[in-house]
This record gives C-alpha cells, sequence and structure tokens, in this order.
C-alpha cells in the first residue's frame, strides 16, 4: 500500500498527540498517589502522630505502648512510634525528629519534669500541637502543650497513705515505712511521694526509715530492697511507687525468711495483672490504680487538636483502688 505523505503527516500527529495525553495522564496519576505532605498529612488526610514513649521499663509502661498502638489503628490514625529507653537526650531527639518530619500531632510521656522548654518551643514554632500523656512537665509556659493526659499522681500516694493511716490506727509503737521511689525527676515519682508524705505526716508513729529511687524496674525494687533489708532489722511497711519495683521487693523479703504481706506490708500504684495476682494471693496488702490505657483518649485529643478545637488544660482518668478481695473479683476480667 502506498502511502502519501499527507497521510503520514497526519498519522504523525495523531501519534504524538497520544503520546502527549499518556504523558499527561502519567503526571497526574504521579501527583495524585503522593498528594501534598506538607504538614505530615497522607494523600489521604490521614492524621500522623509522632509518639514518643519513656521506655519499657515495667508491665504498666508495656500496656500502656499496645494501647496507644492498637487505639492509633482503630482510630485510623498514623503512628509514628519512638522508644527512648528512659533517657531524655533521645526523647528530645525522638520530637525533633518528628517536628523535622512535619508530624500533624506530637504526644510523649515525659522521662522526666524538667529540661523540655526548649524543644517545647520548636514544636510551638512549627505549629505543631504537642500532648502530654502520662506524665507532666514543670514548664511555666503552659501555651507550649495544649493538653495533659493522665493520672492524679498526688492522689494515688495520699490513697495509699490513707489505708496505711487506717491499717495501722491501733498500732502502738512506731510503724517502719520504707519507700521504693519511682525514676528520680519523673511527675510519678515526685508526685507520689508527695502525695504519701503529706498525709501521713500528721502521724507521727508512722516513720518513713528509707527512702530510695528503685527506677520503676522490678530488678530495681528488689536491689533497693536487699539493701533496706541489710542497713534495716525492723521494717513494718514498705511503699513502692509501682508494682514492678514491689514485685522485685518481694522476693528480696522471701529470700530474707521474711513473709511478704504479712511480716511486711507491701502496698504499691499501677494494678497490673502480676501486681494484682500477688495482692489477690495476700503478698501485697493495698494497691492504688494508675490505669495505662490511654490510647483511646489519647487518639480524641489528637484529632480535637489537630482540627484546632479548645479542650481542657488537663484530663484526668478515672481509677480506683483495690484490696485482697476486690483484687480477686476484678482479675478474671483485667486487660492489663
Amino acid at each position: 500500500m502506498r502511502i502519501t505523505g499527507n497521510t503520514l503527516t497526519r498519522r504523525g500527529f495523531g501519534v504524538i498527540l497520544a503520546a502527549g495525553l499518556l504523558a499527561t495522564g502519567l503526571t497526574a496519576c504521579a501527583n495524585s498517589d503522593t498528594g501534598d505532605n506538607a504538614g505530615g498529612t497522607t494523600g489521604d488526610d490521614k492524621i500522623v502522630l509522632g509518639f514518643s514513649q519513656v521506655g519499657a521499663e515495667s508491665g504498666w509502661r508495656t500496656a500502656n505502648t499496645t494501647s496507644v498502638k492498637e487505639a492509633a489503628t482503630e482510630a485510623g490514625i498514623e503512628l509514628k512510634f519512638d522508644d527512648a529507653q528512659q533517657k531524655q537526650e533521645n526523647q528530645i531527639r525522638a520530637i525533633r525528629n518528628f517536628i523535622q518530619q512535619k508530624v500533624d500531632v506530637i504526644a510523649f510521656s515525659p522521662v522526666v519534669e524538667s529540661g523540655w522548654d526548649t524543644v517545647l518551643k520548636e514544636a510551638k514554632d512549627a505549629q505543631i500541637p504537642v500532648i502530654l500523656t502520662d506524665r507532666a512537665v514543670d514548664s511555666a509556659d503552659k501555651t507550649l502543650y495544649k493538653t495533659f493526659l493522665g493520672s492524679d499522681f498526688v492522689k494515688e500516694g495520699r490513697l495509699s497513705a490513707e489505708w496505711l493511716i487506717e491499717e495501722t490506727k491501733s498500732a502502738t509503737g512506731p510503724v517502719n515505712i520504707v519507700e521504693l521511689q519511682g525514676t528520680t525527676g519523673s511527675a510519678p515519682a515526685n508526685d507520689r511521694k508527695k502525695g504519701f508524705a503529706e498525709a501521713i505526716a500528721a502521724n507521727p508513729n508512722l516513720k518513713i526509715i528509707a527512702s530510695q529511687s528503685g527506677d520503676f524496674t522490678r530488678a530495681g525494687g528488689k536491689a533497693v530492697m536487699e539493701q533496706f533489708l541489710k542497713a534495716n532489722p525492723k521494717i513494718d511497711v514498705l511503699f513502692a511507687h509501682n508494682d514492678d519495683m514491689g514485685l522485685g521487693a518481694l522476693e528480696a523479703i522471701t529470700a530474707a525468711g521474711k513473709v511478704p504481706g504479712k511480716d511486711i506490708k507491701i502496698i504499691t500504684i499501677d494494678a497490673v495483672k502480676d501486681g494484682m495476682q500477688a495482692l489477690a494471693d495476700g503478698k501485697f496488702n493495698f494497691i492504688a490504680e494508675c490505669s495505662p490505657l490511654l490510647g483511646p483518649q489519647l487518639m480524641e485529643l489528637a484529632k480535637k487538636v489537630h482540627a484546632g478545637e479548645e479542650v481542657p488544660a488537663r484530663i484526668e482518668t478515672e481509677e480506683t483502688t483495690f484490696t485482697q478481695q476486690t483484687a480477686k473479683e476484678a482479675l478474671p476480667n483485667r486487660k492489663y
């Protein structure tokens, strides 16, 4: 078949036109897939939450991490998770990384209370709202974060002391107390110590004869309790700032030939499953609850602050206390 010049021209034009349309289509698809990710949002406008966790020092913390991760999935929020391994410098580095990644919201549980103003100012300047979870900071500038979600640690210490006051009201002599504090400088350690000390202050027979940090870990609780037992021949009560330290101390008490829960009464805070089992078994005597299941509330707050909605400056979690009988009743349905 003979092809004329006009035919070739028409066909050549058609090929060029088709190629141009194809290129345009490919360019449009590329823009649709990548989207504009400024501010950390993905192409489908999914909220991106950067979360810096203290670490994995206890059963409570593990349950808290699980709650955050599961809640983010259920809420359709993209979670960028970082484990600070109980080091403030790691947490500050993670927050700066979140700022560079232009996430939509930053949330974190501060390792300690002090030293956050500079990095929080950086987040504020980048117009990224910050939510504090579980632990507070001592910044005088309350505009550096939107809200604090967590427990009333002072109240937990006070409730622990009130149980002890009632339990020892018939005691005629001094009641010697040793205290296992949480991580030095952390909000729960500071506040639980404060609440407990203030409540027993009106009872001169209740004496804290030794107080030291076990860093919220089971190993730390055991090691410090061994020192307490060697240095103090008469210990009546142990007040541990969390269950894990109490469980470690329980091992030390047993190894020393004493009966936990009887020879030495044990008060702890958290109410994780292992602690609740020790309470149900009579090895612990009292637990003030501190719930780790903050994930669902955190995701709701993330959505609200991202949308520019006003939220309360302080949101307290609902909690209770447990004795041996109530621990037995609660254990079968315990989620953590």
